[in-house]
């Protein structure tokens, strides 16, 4: 990346899904990661639907190697996707070339003009035996996927984020979102790998 490019980073972010999964939490350790580890610009505008829990809610982050002005988003580029009410809200919203993630229990991407990532991000929390913690392993997907921050900025982050005592549950949840999505990404780039070679 040359320098004038790496000036240039901007990234706008929404996640979104319902009251009580923690989405504003994922989004604060995307921001809180940006800004006080990896020493970016970072806002986060958080939304919530009257019924609070259980009510449609979102995060806004974005994250700039520059000073923001505005921090609302109108076309973000990483749409994150934890409920079928807020994928069907901001679908429309998102830039053309975005990238678009869902946790594929909870969301039926219908009409989806590009590709997009999908982990069962719900499912693997119950495997663990939280389903709160689905939203963590959500942001160890956007780390791998996105690159957005970096691993050890997001790490650190959701450690001193996540209550006293469940540190190492909640790294353990973080990892195995992080893991799938290299694992993902891997998969894709020999997929993509053998078609050119064909």
């Amino acid at each position: 990346m040359t320098k004038e490019k790496k000036e240039l980073l901007k990234k706008e972010i929404i996640i979104t899904g319902f009251g009580g999964q923690g989405i504003v939490l994922a989004g604060r350790i995307l921001g809180k990661a940006a800004s006080l580890c990896d020493h970016k610009e970072s806002t986060l505008i958080q939304s919530y639907g009257p019924e609070a829990r259980g009510g449609a809610c979102s995060a806004d982050v974005i994250i700039s190697s520059r000073p923001i002005y505005y921090p609302y988003i109108k076309s973000p580029d990483i749409l994150a996707c934890m409920s079928q009410s807020g994928f069907e809200k901001f679908i429309g919203s998102l830039k053309k070339g975005g990238q678009l993630l869902i946790d594929q229990d909870l969301v039926k991407p219908v009409d989806v003009a590009g590709d997009f990532f999908s982990i069962p991000a719900t499912l693997m929390a119950e495997e663990l035996g939280r389903t709160m913690m689905a939203n963590i392993i959500m942001v160890g997907f956007i780390t791998a996927i996105t690159e957005v921050i970096s691993l050890k900025a997001s790490r650190d982050t959701v450690t001193g984020s996540v209550p006293k005592g469940t540190e190492e549950m909640n790294l353990t949840a973080f990892s195995k979102g992080y893991n799938y999505g290299l694992a993902l990404l891997k998969s894709r780039h020999k997929k993509a790998v053998g078609k050119t070679g064909a």
